[in-house]
């Protein structure tokens, strides 16, 4: 597949590498010499400097063999402006990135379709998304949803009164657990494990299972850690995921929001209804004490510094706050999550990328995310006629080390499937893949 991206920053890298290595012939334009040259000296792209909304840019990136163009620079006008021209010199499909939310309305969507920007997305948006997301599932550090949710892909920290610590696969399968689920992938000192059943869980280990939606809340008794319903939030930063969020936030829950501006707080009590606004030191943790952090339930750092997030957050555990959320920009961070005690680190980068791949991946991809801090990736397909896996039993079909079916969706119904289980034409299968084997899998599945 030909694919041009414009903008080399983190979503930029993070996207060149990975398609690069599935393949892909990749192009990369940026304004920013020092952006390629980093890029260049890591991926094997075609590096293109220069405006992505100049034709003549655009020609040199051969754009019109595109056959996905994606404008991911921080800069929407350029974005949708480079889109709409994208298309017209020869471009499949266009994607853009977009900070305007009044861009992602329907009528907007739909007036940009007709210029040729297929798809509109904000990483800041789907950001506020996964941050209610893991408030509403306090219980893990990881939650994603498939096919509306009837199925759910969980992480979590075992905690040593877990009632699956020290057990192995085949023992949480047969007398831990009265209701199905499949563990897919485990984290274990910066180790991506995908297990088999004699795997022993052990106090520490970054767990990520699939289960049905309607036996989720059960999945929270193996967790380990008692839960605390959460009505009072702190959020901490003045950036605009910041505000987003305590917007977001304040429809459901009691939101006070802590930034280190003056000015900016002033802005911000203009824009919340409901929230709380403070000028202050997120890192001040006499400051903290004074605003009531340790009545709170919950605690997100949403600072431009990633340091501060990560100290803010530490101080909030250590003050007992149920859930802490720590924005960082550097993935290197999310590794850290499971040793320093952070409940859940996101990345914008991450959440983006993951966003984009499923429209750049080969096979009926319904959906696709990331293992954080993992090298495993969850992905949604649809089974096409003559494919392989359904010539037998999921157990007979030697898929050790390659991939794990973690569930599937059959004529609307969800299913955690054992060996015994055979895959049909139509399914959507939900597989969790070390991304050294997506080469693999999508050679099943394209």
């Amino acid at each position: 597949m030909n694919i041009v991206l414009a903008g080399a920053g983190e979503v930029g890298l993070n996207l060149a590498k990975s398609l690069a290595h599935q393949n892909h012939n990749i192009s990369i334009i940026d304004y920013d010499k020092d952006h390629l040259d980093i890029i260049a000296a890591k991926v094997d792209v075609l590096a293109v400097h220069g405006n992505a909304s100049s034709i003549e840019v655009l020609k040199k990136a051969n754009i019109e063999a595109a056959d996905i163009f994606m404008a991911i620079t921080s800069l929407e006008q350029t974005n949708l402006l480079s889109a709409i021209i994208a298309k017209r010199l020869g471009a499949k499909r266009t994607f853009a990135r977009v900070s305007n939310p009044e861009f992602l309305s329907e009528d907007q969507k739909v007036n940009f379709s007709g210029l040729g920007v297929d798809k509109i997305f904000s990483p800041r948006t789907l950001a506020v998304k996964e941050i209610r997301r893991l408030l509403q599932r306090v219980a893990f550090s990881d939650v994603y949803e498939f096919d509306g949710g009837k199925i759910y892909s969980v992480g979590f920290k075992v905690d040593k009164t877990s009632i699956i610590n020290n057990k192995s696969l085949i023992e949480i399968a047969q007398r831990v657990c009265d209701f199905p689920l499949r563990v897919m992938t485990v984290l274990r000192n910066d180790e991506t494990i995908i297990p088999s059943g004699d795997f022993i869980v052990n106090e520490g280990d970054q767990v990520y299972l699939s289960v049905l939606s309607k036996d989720l809340k059960r999945v929270n008794r193996l967790v380990g850690k008692k839960l605390k319903k959460i009505k009072r939030v702190m959020i901490v930063g003045g950036t605009a995921l910041a505000l987003s969020t305590a917007k977001k936030l304040e429809q459901q829950y009691s939101v006070t929001l802590m930034i280190n501006s003056r000015q900016k707080a002033r802005a911000a009590i203009d824009e919340l209804e409901n929230s709380l606004v403070i000028d202050g030191d997120p890192s001040d943790i006499d400051l903290l004490k004074d605003e009531g952090i340790e009545g709170m339930d919950a605690f997100i750092a949403l600072t431009d510094k990633p340091e501060t997030n990560i100290i803010s957050s530490l101080l909030a555990e250590e003050l007992g706050v149920f859930k802490t959320i720590a924005l960082v920009d550097n993935t290197e961070y999310i590794r850290l999550s499971q040793h320093i005690g952070i409940d859940t680190f996101i990345n914008k980068q991450d959440i983006a990328a993951d966003y984009v791949y499923q429209f750049v991946r080969q096979g009926k991809v319904q959906a696709i995310s990331s293992m954080h801090g993992t090298e495993a990736e969850t992905i949604e397909y649809e089974v096409q006629e003559n494919n392989s896996v359904t010539k037998a039993p999921i157990k007979e079909l030697n898929l050790a080390n390659r991939f794990i079916i973690a569930g599937a969706i059959r004529d609307g119904n969800a299913i955690i499937p054992d060996g015994n289980f055979q895959i049909q034409t139509g399914d959507k299968i939900i597989i969790m893949v070390h991304k050294d084997q997506i080469p693999f899998v999508e050679g099943i599945f394209s």
